[in-house]
């Protein structure tokens, strides 16, 4: 029987240790990640939520094969996705990168994210 998954204040939740990103454009980045729900049995693949955290600097991103959803409960944030305009965001801002984004987070002070992760089929 299905059971409510609860994660009680994300903004202060405590992240699983801290590595260094492995797409950091800027040395010396981390990033840590609390897991909080898997979709078990989910086709293409499963769906998956939980909290993230970086610190400042630069890094690469790539969406193949999923879409994510994200919420930024603190911090501040340029995204530049390849061919577009930068876009600011900061806490409070609710933002989709779709599959097939690729571009730059430029994280100008700690920023951490709730994220939904949607595969895509194929």
């Amino acid at each position: 029987m299905p059971t409510t998954v609860l994660l009680r204040n994300a903004p202060e939740h405590a992240i699983a240790a801290f590595a260094p990103k492995p797409t950091a454009l800027t040395p010396g980045q981390s990033e840590g990640v609390t897991d909080v729900w898997t979709a078990p049995g989910a086709s293409p693949g499963p769906i998956e939520t939980g909290i993230w955290e970086a610190t400042p600097g630069s890094f690469t991103a790539s969406r193949d094969g999923y879409h994510e959803l994200c919420y930024l409960v603190s911090g501040r944030v340029t995204l530049v996705e390849e061919g577009e305009q930068p876009l600011d965001l900061q806490a409070g801002d609710l933002f989709v990168t779709p599959a097939g984004w690729h571009g730059v987070w430029h994280v100008h002070e700690t920023v951490r994210k709730v994220f939904v992760v949607i595969p895509t089929a194929g």
